[in-house]
């Protein structure tokens, strides 16, 4: 399917989801929200896919809200919190529920709202090209959104995602390695190994057990506002959906017959 601002295909069983609109750091429109969702919806319905991988076009990942859309309305009524829920609010919480694996691939800046795009991603793979500025959002007067605010305290705890988040001059960027370091990155790459380096975790991830990924996401999405004894229960509901799965018998065979398992995502 063609879209107005980002690129998308599916191959091996991995879907990409590039963001196209290098001229501006692949700043987000009110249309690119559209089309996000749309890939998402896309991704979330189609058996074919079993992994997905975002990144962007040319040098940035995406330099957050395009502010020439709410030029105009500076002084006026700005209803941005209405933007955020019809937007990049349904972005991130489809991500994040989508029981598929998702890589992004950060080939360069990212800064604002596109940290919080990065960040509600299950994995980020950084080439040495790319950063991070959290501090975009207050160098301008606003606070994180995106799920920022929710995502990069439990990745880096709470006071180091404040200091990255407020004590910001413009120079504040996290770098590749420092990202890996923080923990906000899985790994680093070279720049031009990014892609087949990403595309490779994901294209195994889709031949792998794909129902026991979704479910290993969901419990841990749910283990960050549960105690001990509800999510001992979740993993008791959990695991018995798994274990229900054409996959689970395979992988018990396979490892039986010592074989390499035939997954099936089913």
């Amino acid at each position: 399917m063609a879209y107005e601002t980002i690129l998308y295909d599916v191959a091996a069983g991995v879907a990409t989801i590039t963001l196209n609109r290098p001229d501006s750091y692949n700043a987000l429109t009110t249309q690119m929200y559209r089309d996000l969702l749309d890939a998402l919806k896309q991704v979330k319905r189609d058996k074919g896919v079993r992994a997905v991988v975002i990144t962007g076009a040319g040098k940035g990942f995406c330099s957050g809200a395009d502010l020439t859309e709410v030029q105009g309305q500076l002084g006026q009524d700005l209803a941005i919190g209405d933007v955020l829920r019809s937007g990049l609010n349904r972005i991130a919480m489809s991500i994040h529920q989508l029981e598929k694996p998702v890589i992004c691939a950060v080939n360069g800046v990212a800064a604002g709202a596109g940290t919080g795009l990065a960040l509600a991603c299950d994995m980020r793979i950084v080439s040495e090209n790319s950063s991070f500025v959290f501090a975009a959002f207050v160098n301008i007067g606003l606070m994180p959104d995106a799920g920022a605010t929710y995502f990069l305290p439990r990745l880096v705890g709470a006071a180091k995602a404040f200091e990255l988040c407020v004590l910001a001059d413009g120079q504040n960027r996290v770098t590749a390695q420092q990202a890996v370091e923080l923990g906000i990155a899985n790994q680093q790459v070279s720049h031009d190994d990014l892609m087949n380096e990403t595309q490779a975790i994901a294209q195994k991830m889709a031949t792998m057990a794909s129902k026991a990924i979704g479910l290993t996401k969901r419990a841990m999405a749910k283990s960050l506002n549960q105690t001990l004894a509800e999510q001992l229960e979740t993993e008791a509901q959990l695991q018995t959906i798994a274990s229900h799965t054409s996959d689970f018998q395979e992988g018990v065979l396979a490892f039986i017959e010592k074989r390499e398992a035939n997954f099936k995502g089913e």
